[in-house]
């Protein structure tokens, strides 16, 4: 009898191997209780996948079905090597409950975050670790659709590349800087063919789901589920790179925004005749307090400070100055990039005092590039605020650095999948 009750597990395994739960054209095949049964099996691999461990009473409850059913799916999942026992749970009264949990290595996320200036890789696994490595490109991000193909390309070689079984990714998040409709997928700054969404372009080259979201947006979402933000109910994570972008976390959720555009930050006005910026608009934010900006001040103020370190990068190393070149030079204490990040704090200072005053937030947390710069960027944001924010406020408002580091990108992408692919149906 033992011999035939594995012969049929794995003549049901080797079934299933057919079968992906996130395989679009496996869903369109199926009807009444074969799909009914497909989509909740398929919630449960997802909702264990953010979660980490779930009782069976708990799946029942979230996915409303009866305990005796929902045994049966985690059985065959089980039986599937999905998922596994993971022990005994809390007792809330009565017998302490059975606790489930993703098979390590069994499902994966694929994770890419698209800059102006380059694109990042990588594959994580059910407990949120990297197995692929990162791997990034540089690139001009632009309205060539052309460029969906290379970026997919190379994330299909890093997947090869790894060992990784491909049929095992479950999603792909993309994170993308401008104008982003989540729910669309359309992006309105950038590979915008007019005809097709970003998302579905990528879809059709990966065929799994794809969910595509603002990059400022995705990193607050990261910070929501894994930084600094995980104990707030309201909050705005501000990412500091070549631009300035914003996600905001209100009532412990991510905020979109009737149009899904809101957290554009970067163009409020901040000096009246100001520089012309992207957007059309003078004085922007972005024009005066980001790393263009300072990149731009840097150069121009070169030609008339000659004794500055960022002088050697220039003539010695024969390269264009990054912001991050002119965080290292102020660390080194080189006065002119002191001036610059002072200067670029001081403008962000008072544009924050504006967040805080409408939006009385708990934390404002600092990501991206730039806020490498650390207390040669929190000291003049802090000394502007006692200028322009109301004392209060100010008060019940903490800033903070971001500590996810280079792996905020990516870890937003992932966020943004499993995000979607619990409200998907």
């Amino acid at each position: 009898m033992k011999i035939f009750h594995k012969l049929a597990v794995l003549i049901k395994n080797i079934a299933f191997n057919k079968m992906k739960y996130w395989n679009p054209e496996i869903q369109k095949s199926l009807s009444g209780q074969e799909k009914k049964k497909f989509l909740s099996k398929r919630k449960i691999v997802r909702y264990l996948y953010r979660q980490g461990m779930l009782s069976g009473a708990e799946i029942a409850k979230i996915l409303n079905l009866s305990s005796p059913t929902t045994q049966t799916y985690l059985n065959e999942l089980i039986e599937e090597n999905f998922i596994e026992y993971k022990g005994k749970g809390e007792s809330i009264g009565g017998r302490r409950p059975n606790v489930y949990g993703l098979v390590k290595n069994s499902v994966y996320l694929l994770g890419i975050d698209i800059s102006q200036n380059s694109f990042s890789v990588a594959v994580y696994n059910n407990d949120l670790q990297i197995i692929s490595g990162t791997h990034s490109k540089d690139i001009i991000l632009g309205q060539d659709v052309a460029l969906v193909d290379e970026i997919s390309e190379f994330a299909k070689n890093v997947i090869l590349e790894s060992g990784i079984d491909k049929e095992k990714i479950m999603g792909v998040g993309i994170n993308i800087p401008g104008l982003v409709d989540s729910q669309s997928g359309v992006s309105y700054s950038y590979l915008n063919s007019g005809k097709k969404s970003v998302q579905v372009l990528f879809e059709e080259k990966f065929n799994i789901p794809v969910y595509v979201e603002n990059d400022s947006k995705a990193r607050a979402l990261a910070e929501l589920r894994h930084g600094a933000v995980v104990d707030s109910k309201n909050a705005l994570v501000i990412q500091l790179d070549w631009g300035v972008g914003m996600g905001m976390i209100m009532n412990g959720k991510l905020y979109r925004g009737n149009s899904g555009f809101a957290g554009e930050f970067s163009h409020v006005l901040i000096e009246e005749e100001g520089q012309l910026c992207t957007c059309g608009k003078r004085g922007c934010l972005e024009t005066i307090a980001s790393g263009r900006a300072i990149v731009k001040q840097a150069t121009q103020e070169l030609e008339r400070n000659s004794n500055s370190a960022l002088h050697r990068i220039i003539s010695e190393e024969n390269k264009s100055i990054t912001p991050i070149d002119i965080i290292q030079a102020a660390k080194e204490g080189d006065q002119l990039a002191i001036s610059l990040i002072n200067n670029m704090g001081q403008k962000l200072g008072k544009g924050i005092s504006y967040l805080i005053q409408v939006l009385n937030p708990e934390q404002i947390i600092l990501g991206g590039a730039v806020s490498q710069a650390d207390e040669y960027l929190l000291t003049p944001i802090n000394q502007s605020l006692f200028t322009y924010c109301i004392p209060k406020l100010r008060e019940d408002t903490q800033i903070k650095i971001s500590q996810l580091g280079i792996e905020a990108g990516l870890l937003g992408a992932i966020s943004v999948v499993l995000e979607r692919l619990i409200e998907s149906k």
